[in-house]
């Protein structure tokens, strides 16, 4: 369960799931709203989530596409995490991580219900897992050869 946690990017559960709601849902249109051009799924996204009073005597609310980016932010911060490793599993889990941004970036360019701000956010945040992930490899990998050469 460990290699396949270690191997796995976490960031393909929220790709995951907006690509459940964007090809499931249609909105109120067929295509495209016709008056603003947005995306048929943005009406779902800003639809609130949870509200919360505060003290100040205003309402605060979560929308749908807010949780999720909270949750991909989450991921994002334990994948940053999981970079620090240098075996196999590591090095596969940023390949994986390439190919989610490239199928992120597609989708994002060619089709209606994913040209929104949170989809771009996710899709972002995929992309610095890629650069996070191979940078950080980059400098443990140098910093152990640099300890192994010093002792030869």
């Amino acid at each position: 369960m460990r290699a396949l946690f270690s191997f796995f990017p976490l960031l393909v559960i929220p790709v995951a799931i907006y690509n459940i709601i964007a090809l499931t849902y249609s909105g109120t249109t067929v295509n495209y709203d016709a008056v603003n051009n947005a995306a048929p799924l943005l009406e779902l996204l800003s639809g609130s989530l949870l509200t919360f009073p505060m003290i100040s005597g205003v309402t605060w609310s979560i929308t749908n596409g807010e949780m999720l980016v909270i949750v991909a932010i989450a991921l994002l911060f334990i994948e940053i995490l999981k970079s620090t490793s240098t075996g196999t599993s590591s090095i596969f889990n940023h390949a994986i991580s390439m190919i989610l941004f490239i199928v992120c970036l597609i989708e994002f360019l060619l089709m209606p219900n994913f040209a929104t701000s949170t989809f771009f956010i996710i899709m972002s945040m995929t992309l610095l897992d890629v650069l996070a992930g191979v940078i950080v490899t980059i400098v443990s990998a140098r910093r152990d050869f640099g300890v192994g050469e010093g002792f030869a």
